[in-house]
């Protein structure tokens, strides 16, 4: 993940420096999500027909040049757009077969528990990449921030490949064919099952206002360091990092609250949540920032909550039959809520006003988080639902 976040952390000075508009800086911040939703059918499938292990080693292989590509050879919009679409095809070949890594050898009670784990683990890794590029940025230039980040992919690769036996997958004997990679009709009976659908486009709209907010965190942060005549106490990279590692803990424990209280009664509330404090986040800007940056944390852990949640229900709701393609169709489609928040942030940044402007913040704000307004959608899964 050490290359995830690095746009993300360098956008104020790659937007200045490629003369880029706020909107043409979210299409590259979404673009690793174009590249990853493009991907992630063919990985995933290939889960079901070959060692995953092997696709995950793709995978760190492909988001290793991706950051060496950017630190080389990125130098506008065009070049950055193909580097950051590599990336996204890398980390799906990572994050979704890493999960079926994990549910292939953990069954039973502690399962939900586990990928609680795993998806918090996540979080962690976007903010190292936010600290690391943070920290090599303002002493070695943006360029060896790229080329530092792209280590952890290729160590994580090695790490998978050579650190975990294999499983053979029960599809290996079957002829592989173009259908795989676009299972339509396992598709359908996956959106059949009421408690399945739910959590894919709870998880869409979860994607949307999670991945937009980080995308523009380190921009935000700097907008509100202008308004202040008190310095922040770190750099927005450094404190963005240390949010994103803070919300970890927001995954795990929300998995807790969920297990005691149901996951359709914890999804609703944690999304209403998120998407109002999220509004009131931008409202803070002008205030001290010890508000602002308790505000910041709260939001982020409420963008959190639900994450594990949305995740660890897909996986048992969906037959077993069914859960490479229902872990498919989750990736799409909540990725691609994923390739839209960056761009829809940027946009409602630039249709109010520009990002000098207080009330374009608040406008950005409530455009990602009306998608998790489509909560009490989720909130009509069955009761039964476990």
């Amino acid at each position: 993940m050490s290359g995830f976040s690095t746009f993300a952390a360098l956008l104020p000075e790659l937007r200045d420096l490629w003369r880029l508009s706020n909107s043409e800086a979210g299409i590259v911040g979404g673009m690793f999500f174009a590249g990853y939703i493009a991907a992630v059918p063919l990985w995933t499938a290939l889960t079901d027909r070959a060692d995953a292990r092997k696709v995950y080693l793709a995978g760190g292989l492909l988001s290793f040049a991706g950051s060496l590509g950017f630190g080389f050879a990125a130098s506008g919009f065009l070049s950055a757009l193909v580097f950051q679409c590599v990336l996204g095809i890398g980390v799906a070949a990572t994050y979704m077969p890493g999960l079926r890594l994990l549910s292939d050898r953990i069954s039973g009670p502690l399962q939900s528990r586990y990928i609680a784990f795993y998806t918090s683990f996540f979080g962690i890794g976007t903010a190292l990449s936010l600290a690391l590029a943070g920290a090599v940025s303002p002493h070695w230039g943006w360029q060896a921030a790229f080329l530092v980040s792209a280590a952890g992919p290729l160590l994580a690769a090695m790490l998978i490949f050579f650190g975990i036996r294999a499983i053979v997958p029960h599809g290996a004997r079957t002829a592989f064919s173009p259908g795989h990679l676009f299972p339509f009709a396992s598709w359908r009976k996956v959106l059949g099952n009421r408690a399945a659908a739910g959590y894919t486009f709870g998880y869409m709209a979860h994607c949307l206002e999670l991945f937009g907010s980080r995308a523009w965190m380190v921009a935000f942060l700097v907008f509100c360091a202008a308004l202040h005549e008190q310095a922040l106490p770190w750099s927005a990279a450094a404190i963005a990092a240390v949010v994103n590692l803070a919300s970890v803990p927001a995954s795990i424990f929300g998995n807790e609250i969920a297990l005691r209280i149901g996951r359709r009664r914890w999804i609703l509330i944690a999304m209403t949540g998120s998407s109002l404090s999220g509004i009131l986040l931008a409202l803070s800007a002008p205030w001290h920032w010890a508000l602002v940056l308790g505000l910041l944390v709260l939001y982020s852990m409420l963008v959190m909550a639900e994450s594990a949640t949305l995740t660890a229900g897909l996986v048992a709701a969906a037959p077993s039959e069914l859960r490479g393609a229902a872990m498919g169709l989750y990736a799409l489609i909540g990725f691609g809520g994923g390739m839209l928040g960056p761009v829809v942030f940027g946009a409602a940044l630039d249709a109010a006003g520009g990002a000098a402007s207080a009330a374009a913040w608040i406008a950005a704000y409530a455009a990602i988080g009306a998608g998790c307004l489509v909560s009490p959608l989720v909130g009509r899964m069955k009761n039964t639902t476990p």
